[in-house]
């Protein structure tokens, strides 16, 4: 079996792990029945993905957070964009949340209009049909 025997580096290390969180949304959205796009620079746009059902078309922001219990705040960085949704992954847990993009400078992770799932397919979809959003 292969090893890897050079050190990655801290920055480098980081962005490997939040590009694989948008890994699994898009390998849950594509079983769903989703079309996935990944645009190839998101920089200003904040969209990580773009899906769609063939008429109609989403921006997703995947954001990853260190909570520790569903008490903790999130910011909107996406103020004047037009994501529709954000799904954030509890880095240190097992567990998100899909959230409507929001107004609001900040918003506790268990607000009402939020829905929590455990990191896994058949909980995210759940959680991600019931958003109240025009997904």
């Amino acid at each position: 079996m292969p090893r890897r025997l050079t050190k990655t580096q801290k920055g480098t290390h980081q962005t490997l792990k939040n590009t694989s969180f948008e890994s699994m949304v898009v390998s849950w959205l594509m079983q769903d029945g989703w079309q996935v796009f990944l645009p190839i620079l998101d920089h200003g746009h904040q969209t990580d993905l773009l899906i769609s059902d063939g008429p109609n078309y989403y921006r997703i922001q995947v954001k990853t957070v260190a909570a520790s219990d569903l008490k903790h705040d999130v910011s909107n960085q996406w103020k004047e964009s037009n994501v529709d949704c954000v799904v954030y992954f509890a880095r240190n847990s097992n567990w998100g949340c899909v959230a409507p993009a929001f107004l609001e400078d900040k918003r506790s992770i268990n607000h009402p209009d939020h829905k929590i799932f455990e990191q896994n397919n058949k909980s995210f979809l759940r959680a991600f049909h019931l958003m109240d959003v025009k997904i």
